[in-house]
């Protein structure tokens, strides 16, 4: 009776390793994903080889722990949102950017980003009276409404913001 208790078929471990991936859907935290995946291999070594069940525990515990740590550690870190998006309007303030039109005393021009700022790599920008050209590096001075308020590189303005930042 006792030995039947601790045989683990391989169907067992297939069965935990789907359900596992079920959850998964259910809960998108990327960590049963790994338990379940492990699981699946267990079966799959399970099937082909006859191992005991204690090997096959500690072999899905080592699988979990290997997977968990990748994921966390190298594949995780890739998919990180660079853009600042969600945060205040202050982490715009000294970032720069590339004058794609010329702001006009009548309208706004546009400055773009190397990343996103706030979302979007473009952004309506005007300056205070100094005159910049399509080319200019510019760098943020402030913000008034949904328009970026910016100063060339070379300017004083530029200069004081960014020994500010």
């Amino acid at each position: 009776m006792m030995e039947t208790l601790w045989m683990i078929e391989p169907w067992h471990w297939l069965v935990l390793g789907f359900s596992l991936l079920i959850v998964e859907m259910f809960v998108p935290t990327f960590a049963s994903l790994w338990f379940g995946a492990a699981a699946i291999i267990v079966a799959a070594l399970a099937w082909l080889l006859p191992v005991s069940v204690s090997v096959q525990i500690i072999i899905w515990l080592l699988l979990s722990a290997i997977f968990l740590l990748a994921w966390f550690k190298f594949i995780k870190p890739l998919s990180v949102d660079r853009t600042k998006a969600g945060l205040g309007g202050s982490v715009i303030v000294g970032e720069t950017g590339m004058i794609i039109a010329q702001p006009q005393p009548d309208r706004a021009g546009m400055v773009r980003f190397n990343v996103p700022i706030v979302g979007a790599t473009e952004w309506m920008c005007r300056t205070r009276g100094e005159q910049v050209a399509v080319g200019d590096r510019v760098v943020v001075t402030d913000i008034v409404g949904n328009e970026l308020i910016v100063s060339s590189m070379t300017s004083k303005a530029a200069v004081n913001q960014n020994m500010r930042v």
